[in-house]
């Protein structure tokens, strides 16, 4: 994951006013767009754009009808940086719900990637979609923490269209879904934050947090405005919250105590704080 980036283009938070909201279809067989133009008083008073591309419109849902009585499992998404060191690792689960995903991985398509469809296998937790994606230009995995984030809410978009049901169970149900979950997280409770060693030359980050859109890059942010490194790590959308496994060093080493410290203290006060004020409308 790169240690050098932009700063976030995909905030919003439930206090967060969205000023507008709109779908746009580019050319004749274009894959529609949602853009949603937002302002915060965080870093910049300038308006930020989340560009994430949708499924097309759909009547009827991939895999077959389910009622209202049927339980709802936990919909989880998993961007994985490790178990493969040539391309980037994505794992979809959904009880026995999913469909075959296509739409979901032409989306990504639209985005620069190549997907290549690995695997689908049945557990206990359900069924799993796991498939690898790099870079179309360059044939490698992907690093960049704003192109992650876009590959994530690609899919838990794409999933709200086809199961809409799962917007009660996603924090995302709030951005992007017909049914914002009826469940509130606690910030203060919900956020866990743990540094330990791991091995001489690095250090594992562990955060576990409400989520909410653009997470992943402000976390790779607040990490990097240290001087800390970003090697590579795993990011879970797991219901309403989101739970990141980061390998970092400082100067090629491991993270001494003191510092781990500020990184956890770092990381606890900004997850903690809003991003936008009421008044700054």
């Amino acid at each position: 994951m790169a240690v050098a980036m932009a700063s976030a283009n995909f905030l919003l938070q439930s206090k967060s006013k969205v000023l507008e909201s709109q779908s746009f279809t580019f050319g004749s067989d274009a894959t529609p767009v949602h853009i949603i133009y937002q302002k915060t008083k965080r870093r910049s008073s300038s308006y930020k754009t989340i560009v994430v591309p949708r499924a097309a419109p759909v009547t009827t849902i991939e895999d077959e009808s389910y009622s209202e009585s049927d339980t709802i499992p936990t919909p989880k998404v998993i961007i994985d940086q490790d178990s493969d060191p040539d391309a980037t690792v994505v794992e979809i689960t959904f009880g026995d719900r999913l469909g075959a995903l296509l739409d979901t991985m032409n989306a990504l398509k639209n985005l620069g990637l190549n997907v290549l469809k690995a695997n689908v296998f049945l557990d206990s937790s359900g069924k799993h979609n796991k498939f690898a994606i790099t870079k179309a230009d360059t044939g490698r995995k992907v690093e960049d923490p704003e192109l992650l984030e876009a590959i994530r809410l690609t899919i838990i978009n794409n999933l709200l269209q086809y199961h809409p049901e799962s917007s009660s169970q996603l924090a995302m149900g709030v951005a992007f879904g017909v049914e914002p979950p009826k469940q509130q997280v606690d910030v203060d409770i919900a956020t866990h934050i743990s540094v330990s060693d791991d091995g001489p030359d690095r250090s594992l980050l562990y955060v576990e947090t409400a989520d909410r859109p653009g997470l992943l890059v402000d976390l790779v942010k607040i990490i990097t405005d240290i001087d800390i490194a970003v090697e590579s790590g795993e990011f879970d959308t797991e219901g309403l919250l989101a739970k990141a496994k980061f390998h970092v060093s400082y100067k090629g080493k491991a993270i001494i105590k003191p510092l781990q410290q500020v990184l956890a203290n770092s990381l606890r006060y900004f997850l903690r704080r809003p991003t936008t004020e009421e008044g700054s409308f």
